[in-house]
């Protein structure tokens, strides 16, 4: 188990560090995107349906939001 969280930790720290260069439409479409599919897996799972479905469609939905958001906050 603590190899687990030792290597979501490792994974997690490189991720963050690698959105430092993006603009703020890329982050706010790769936040929206992992927001949603972080809830739709959980959503999957809580419903007794597929955590990978959900994450799949809330990661879509997710994505298209924030990049959505992005594009309101600049007008």
């Amino acid at each position: 188990m603590k190899n687990i969280v030792l290597a979501l930790t490792a994974v997690a720290g490189l991720t963050l560090a690698g959105c430092s260069g993006m603009s703020t439409t890329e982050q706010r479409t790769l936040t929206g995107g992992a927001a949603g599919a972080a809830g739709g897996a959980a959503l999957g799972a809580v419903t007794g349906g597929s955590a990978t479905t959900g994450a799949l469609l809330g990661g879509a939905l997710g994505a298209g939001g924030g990049y959505l958001y992005d594009q309101a906050e600049e007008d």
